[in-house]
């Protein structure tokens, strides 16, 4: 079986080649604006968190960079923790820009902690663009030894 393919004599693209490819770089978009695409964070949103634990505490640290401590708003309440922000724009003036990548403007993340937390005992501490969270987890979250009794 032979398949012969004949060239388009005006030269003008297959329309539903042109319509596939603009799909597909209207699903790239999109996906990168909804924080699925490469390069963004796993969760989507700014900032990007690590979040660990240990037997007493959790500790999460996100990085910000260019935000300033003053810029920043945490609270916790119940088991959710949420971080409030804004990253001020790079006033430039009489230039012309070839790529603007940095982001401007307010930001809110929220996340579910596995544990409830002491609000009280919260420590919090930014230093070179990176905030780290140590979040002392509430007594009645605490794991506990229990003694069994033996005859």
């Amino acid at each position: 079986m032979a398949v012969i393919r004949y060239r388009n004599p005006f030269g003008f693209p297959n329309p539903f080649q042109e319509l596939a490819r603009v799909q597909r770089e209207m699903d790239r978009l999109f996906s990168q604006i909804m924080g699925r695409g490469p390069g963004v964070a796993a969760s989507g949103v700014f900032p990007a968190l690590n979040v660990t634990e240990d037997a007493d505490r959790i500790t999460v640290t996100a990085e910000l960079p260019g935000i300033k401590a003053e810029d920043l708003d945490i609270s916790v309440v119940g088991k959710t923790l949420t971080l409030r922000g804004e990253r001020k724009p790079d006033v430039a003036e009489n230039v012309s820009y070839h790529r603007r990548e940095r982001m401007a403007g307010k930001f809110q993340k929220a996340m579910t902690l596995p544990y409830e937390v002491n609000a009280e005992g919260v420590e919090a501490e930014c230093k070179n663009g990176v905030l780290k969270l140590v979040l002392p987890k509430a007594e009645h979250a605490k794991p506990r030894k229990i003694s069994i009794k033996a005859d």
